[in-house]
């Protein structure tokens, strides 16, 4: 029971880390947990690929260790073969489900990291002195 809770918990959760990591940006209050998010899941896919190869995730791996207790085995070697198929009926090859996985991080991850020294340009110390040194019917718009 607690590994069918298991399997049901990595499930949801790494659905919703994928769908964070791509959308996460788009809100300011995520913005910094989304780097730091993103930046761990493309770290993880590079920096451990020496031992893992390459696009490895520690919660693919893990989920399909529970899996395996579970007795579920022919486990595709992407999670997003596996969603595709689990949840959306589409058999979809790992090398496309690769591609889309890298397809999608490497915008996400740009617009995370401008965004996010954009914002941090904003409330800089010295932006804001400037903003307070400006005459009220001088403020930019």
């Amino acid at each position: 029971m607690l590994y069918s809770f298991l399997d049901f918990a990595f499930l949801v959760g790494h659905s919703i880390l994928i769908v964070f990591n791509l959308f996460g940006w788009a809100w300011h209050k995520t913005r910094n947990l989304h780097l730091l998010s993103i930046l761990a899941t493309a770290a993880s896919w590079v920096a451990l690929a020496p031992w893992f190869g390459l696009g490895y995730c520690p919660c693919t791996d893990w989920h399909w260790q529970i899996k395996e207790t579970l007795g579920q085995t022919d486990l595709p070697n992407n999670y997003l073969t596996y969603l595709f198929d689990a949840w959306l009926g589409l058999e979809i090859t790992d090398a496309s489900a690769e591609r889309l996985a890298y397809l999608c991080l490497t915008p996400a991850l740009v617009v995370s990291i401008y965004l996010n020294l954009r914002d941090r340009h904003k409330t800089s110390p010295k932006l804001k002195e400037t903003e307070r040194d400006t005459p009220p019917d001088q403020e930019p718009l």
